[in-house]
């Protein structure tokens, strides 16, 4: 006997079906099993507040963050060459992020 599902996608506004998220905000961020991560571009105020530890960040300077896939910072420096290399040290895989 065959088994049919009438469910039918949740409607949004204006009666268009609503695409659920395939998966959640921590499963996507294991992804990778902790070795995929991102590097993110940062004014130097965005640094002082990510970063509040380290001092003397001088203003008007673009930084370079390197972060765990859930988002967790793991180094800050003044180039995406060092950023990259630190990746490589930790053998994590640098995922593009637009």
């Amino acid at each position: 006997m065959e088994s049919k599902n009438n469910a039918r996608p949740p409607k949004g506004r204006k009666g268009k079906p609503v695409v659920l998220p395939a998966m959640s905000m921590s499963e996507l961020a294991k992804l990778g099993g902790g070795k995929v991560a991102y590097i993110r571009v940062m004014t130097a105020d965005e640094a002082k507040e990510m970063f509040p530890a380290v001092e003397g960040i001088p203003t008007g300077i673009s930084l370079y963050a390197l972060h765990a896939a859930d988002g967790t910072p793991i180094a800050l420096t003044d180039s995406r060459q060092s950023a990259l290399g630190h990746a490589m040290g930790d053998e994590l895989e640098i995922a593009s992020v637009h």
